[in-house]
């Protein structure tokens, strides 16, 4: 999933602000026992992830493909008072774990968790007015869940996409299917005039996309 020299992502991992003590116990419990732990959002990009929620403090978040929790945690603690996270997720497997990864780290009453296919779960949710939306479910459907949020979000609010650089192959000469899905989805959110866009190189590439 790494896309950036080893040695670099080290120098960075060790120049921010430490993997809290909870998050590193669910890292560890997620290569542990879960299937594709690579999924998880991991140390460096959770504080990214922490850092773009704080810093627009939301009162309502959005999140597609909650796997073990981790991201979720890092995106709730910049939740202001009494906000609230939704988190969507697809394998009821989890429930356990996540349900367990809420109450260790004390996020369990800011978190509703759903299970369900993303686009019935957005569809029955009452909430409008977003403030900031993360996509981290099946990838081929990205940019169709883009497009179910859009209008959902406030404006000023935020929309992250992660895994759109696709282990680099979408800047290679890669012409597989899922890699051409990422890069249309990627010149589609180029061309949208309704947003500001920007990617950043965190681990698999992540999308910074800000409603107008």
């Amino acid at each position: 999933m790494e896309i950036l020299d080893p040695a670099l992502q080290a120098y960075l991992d060790n120049h921010c602000d430490p993997e809290p003590e909870g998050l590193q116990k669910i890292n560890r419990d997620t290569y542990l026992k879960v299937l594709k732990p690579h999924m998880l959002s991991g140390h460096y990009q959770g504080r990214v992830l922490s850092m773009l929620s704080k810093m627009i403090q939301p009162k309502l978040i959005l999140e597609m493909g909650t796997f073990t929790g981790y991201s979720a945690i890092c995106l709730a603690e910049g939740l202001v008072e009494g906000g609230v996270l939704h988190t969507i997720e697809v394998n009821r497997e989890f429930e356990e774990m996540i349900n367990a990864h809420f109450k260790l780290t004390n996020v369990d009453k800011k978190i509703k968790l759903h299970f369900g296919a993303a686009e019935a779960v957005i569809a029955d949710l009452k909430e409008t007015n977003f403030d900031l939306v993360f996509i981290d479910a099946d990838k081929r459907n990205n940019f169709k869940y883009f497009q179910l949020v859009i209008d959902k979000v406030r404006p000023g609010g935020l929309i992250i996409i992660d895994n759109v650089l696709w282990k680099g192959k979408v800047f290679g000469a890669e012409k597989d299917a899922d890699t051409e899905n990422i890069r249309k989805l990627n010149e589609l959110i180029a061309v949208n005039t309704q947003v500001e866009k920007l990617i950043l190189p965190v681990r698999d590439g992540i999308l910074i996309i800000r409603k107008k």
